[in-house]
Parts: structure tokens; C-alpha cells; sequence
């Protein structure tokens, strides 16, 4: 097994799985502290390290609003624990691996955490990579910043860096899935069949890197789960500011932290920053991705809709009752809004489109909610609290082997991890439908 291997900055150490056949790497750095000097600028180089780093626990999650200390939905459902590690020096990634040799050249994937870009982490256990590793992928999960140190956006700052004035959370992203290229080799990865992935926040960022140019690439294939979010009152926070709006509200959010210059803000504490960005939000808007000019540029729902990305294959879809307003599901209405825009304009390769739709057991009785489906992408709905039984343990297992069959070939269909033939998904037609129904 791969329990050691040597990447760019040193030799690392990984952890046996639960499954032995799988190695864990976790907490690897893909980029320098992002703190002092480094806060509110592009992820810089990592430094070398002597010797062999033990690369066996998570690193500290972003700074948020501390987890775990509610009883909302998603506090019982995975973010559970109040004492979790928390730090503004986040910039690490996992890796988990079934390869025996460095030379297996396995599909990869790369997969974006969601939260709203406040909120959110690569410890999250729904995320653990194990069973995909399992099928023959190389799992990588990206950690990125949040919020008010992920989005701000600020004159002083661009000034500064006029070339990566902003968008830092996507820039970390973009900085891990450039480690991967450089570096998945060393894990029995191949870096010429990348696929990204995320959900909700994830997924929109799935779709920023997607329709990065710089990105174009690199990526071979992209999952997009709960993603293509359009309000249809317009309001939509993922509709990206202008750098100049996005730089008005930093103004505002210096004069309610009691500075007045990027040099005063760097020097504040970040639970500080974290804290009073909480009472800034309760009446202002919250920091988002943002149209920055430079390297994030358009609007990524618009650009998907006029094919500005690689023309790759795309996995995109909903849960069956996340945010519907008056009998309308928005993510579903702008899913295939995106997926029939983009075949029209010319697109050649294939889209396939899902409804997650099982019944979600518990005494809460929540629905299909938004994120439900995350237990059963990635086969972890044993570590869930809710009384699943065996049709939900076969099902996680089905979407598990799409999953993995997707990041391998472009095409979800084929043979699962038990030797059986999965039910036929086909592509999105030119009729709007071929909708999968998981159930």
C-alpha cells in the first residue's frame, strides 16, 4: 500500500482506512498560512519541510461561525462537533488512495465542499472518500476560506494585487486543484483525468472553476450537485458583483470593524473579524464570489448557458424538495434551464441529469432536503444518525458506482463495485428529459 509518498515540499506519511486497502493522506499543506501579510491575498507557495510530516489528521477547519452548537438540521446531521479544531492557517488538503504503486495512473477526483461559502469543511464525515477509493478513484477534498476571509474584496486590496483582487475562498480552490496536477502522480493519480466536483456552495464553485480559462486544462469532467441555483425573484447571492460593488462593501465592513486601511485590518484577530462579521451579516449582505475581472470573470451560470468551459462531460442535478417556493423547485427549474441552454449553443458532450428523491427517514420528518444526498454519493450513509434501512444502504451503494463510473469515463453507466449492471442512465435529451429518478 501507499502509505508513504514524496510530493513537492517533502515526504509525507498516510494512515490506514478503515478499509486497510485504502491510505488516508490528511491535512496536507497546498499552500502557505494564508495569515499577516498573506491574509486577503492569493494563496502563496508552501514551504519545504525536512524529514517525513505525518499527514494522518485533519487539519483545522476555516474560521465560521463555530459548529455544532444548535440543534438546527445541519447541526444534527453532521456538523456535530462544537470542539472541532478551527484555524485562520486552513490551506491543507486530504487524499485517499487505494493504489499499491505510484504508476496506477487512477482517475481523480476533486471535490469542493458547499456551505453557503460561509460555512463548511473537508472533515465533514459524509465526505469521507473511502468507498469511492474503494472503486478505483483518487479522492482529493480541497479546503478553501470563508467568508469575510474568503470574499472580501477592498480597494487597498487591489491596489495591492491587481491581478487576484479578490475571490481568495476560489483562488485556494484553484491553488489545490493545481497541487493536484502537479503532484497526484505521486498517489497512483492520473492528472489528465481530473474531475471536480461540490454541492450546493461546491457546486457553484464547481461551476467557477469549470469556467475559469486558466482551468480549461485541467479539468476532464464535472459534477455539479444542487448547484446551478437561480432565484427567480432576481436576488440570487450567487449572481456575482462587480469587483467595484464587491470593493464598496469591503469599505463598509472596514468602517464597521473600526479601521480604516488593509494594514490596520490584517492586524486584527480573524475570531475577531469572524465575530463582527456575524453582526455585520444580521443587516448587510454577506461576501460572496464575485466578478472579478481578472481570473473569475462573467456570471458561471450564464457562461455554462453559452458554453465558456471545457466541453466535457457534466453530472448535474436536485433533491426533490430543496428550496421550492410556490410548488416551484428553483435548483431543478435552473438545472435543466442550464443543462438545455448549453446543449442548444452547441455542446457535444454529454450531460446527465438525476432527482434524488427517496423518502428521508427520521422523527424530524425533513423531506428530501438540500444536501440529504450527500450520505449516498459517497456511500457514507452508515455514519448517519437517521434510521436508514436496506433499500437506502443498496441505493447509496447504486449512486456510489455512478459516481465513480462518471470520474472514470465520462459516462456514469456500467458495471458496479458488486459486478452487477446498473440500471441504464441516459444522457439528457433533446427533449428536456432522461431525468434519473434515485429512489
Amino acid at each position: 500500500m501507499l502509505r508513504e509518498v514524496t510530493v513537492e515540499n517533502g515526504r509525507i506519511r498516510g494512515v490506514a482506512s478503515a478499509d486497510p486497502r485504502v491510505t488516508a493522506f490528511k491535512g496536507i499543506p497546498f499552500a502557505a498560512p494564508p495569515v499577516g501579510e498573506n491574509r486577503w491575498r492569493a494563496p502563496q507557495p508552501a514551504e519545504n519541510w525536512e524529514g517525513t510530516r505525518l499527514c494522518q489528521e485533519f487539519a483545522p477547519i476555516s474560521v465560521q461561525d463555530r459548529p455544532g452548537v444548535g440543534n438546527d438540521l445541519y447541526c444534527r446531521e453532521w456538523h456535530v462537533d462544537p470542539d472541532i479544531p478551527m484555524d485562520e492557517d486552513c490551506l491543507y488538503l486530504n487524499v485517499w488512495t487505494g493504489a499499491r504503486s505510484a504508476d496506477e495512473k487512477l482517475p481523480v477526483l476533486v471535490w469542493y465542499f458547499g456551505g453557503g461559502f460561509q460555512w463548511g469543511y473537508t472533515s465533514e464525515m459524509e465526505f469521507d472518500g473511502e468507498r469511492l477509493a474503494r472503486r478505483g478513484v483518487v479522492v482529493v477534498s480541497v479546503n478553501y476560506r470563508l467568508a469575510a476571509l474568503g470574499f472580501l474584496a477592498h480597494p487597498d486590496i487591489t491596489k495591492e494585487s491587481p491581478e487576484t483582487p479578490g475571490n481568495f475562498g476560489l483562488l485556494d480552490q484553484k491553488a489545490g486543484l493545481d497541487w493536484v496536477v502537479r503532484n497526484i502522480a505521486a498517489f497512483g493519480g492520473d492528472p489528465d483525468r481530473i474531475t471536480i466536483a461540490g454541492q450546493s456552495a461546491g457546486g457553484a464553485s464547481t461551476m467557477e472553476q469549470l469556467t475559469c480559462r486558466e482551468n480549461f486544462d485541467k479539468i476532464k469532467g464535472a459534477a455539479i450537485f444542487s448547484g446551478m441555483i437561480r432565484d427567480t425573484r432576481n436576488i440570487d447571492p450567487l449572481i456575482p458583483k462587480s469587483l467595484r460593488e464587491a470593493e464598496q462593501l469591503g469599505v463598509e465592513f472596514f468602517r464597521f470593524l473600526g479601521v480604516k486601511t488593509l494594514d490596520e485590518a490584517r492586524k486584527l484577530d480573524a475570531f475577531f473579524i469572524r465575530d463582527r462579521y456575524a453582526k455585520y451579516a444580521e443587516k448587510n449582505p454577506r461576501f460572496f464570489a464575485i466578478n472579478d475581472g481578472k481570473v473569475y470573470t462573467g456570471d458561471p451560470y450564464t457562461n455554462y448557458i453559452d458554453n465558456e468551459m471545457p466541453d466535457v462531460p457534466v453530472m448535474a442535478g436536485y433533491t426533490s424538495d430543496e428550496f421550492v417556493e410556490n410548488g416551484v423547485n428553483i435548483v431543478k427549474a435552473s438545472v435543466i434551464n442550464a443543462l438545455n441552454e448549453a446543449r442548444k449553443s452547441g455542446r457535444k458532450s454529454p450531460q446527465y441529469l438525476y432527482r434524488f428523491c427517496p423518502e428521508i427517514p427520521g422523527y424530524d420528518d425533513p423531506g428530501v432536503f438540500h444536501s440529504s444526498d450527500l450520505w449516498f454519493w459517497f456511500e457514507n450513509a452508515n455514519k448517519c444518525w437517521r434510521p436508514f434501512t436496506g433499500h437506502h444502504f443498496e441505493l447509496a451503494r447504486t449512486m456510489c458506482d455512478y459516481f465513480a463510473n462518471f470520474i472514470k469515463t465520462g459516462d456514469p453507466n456500467g458495471t458496479g463495485i458488486a459486478g452487477d449492471t446498473l440500471p441504464v442512465w441516459k444522457a439528457f435529451g433533446s427533449n428536456g428529459t432522461n431525468e434519473i429518478k434515485l429512489k
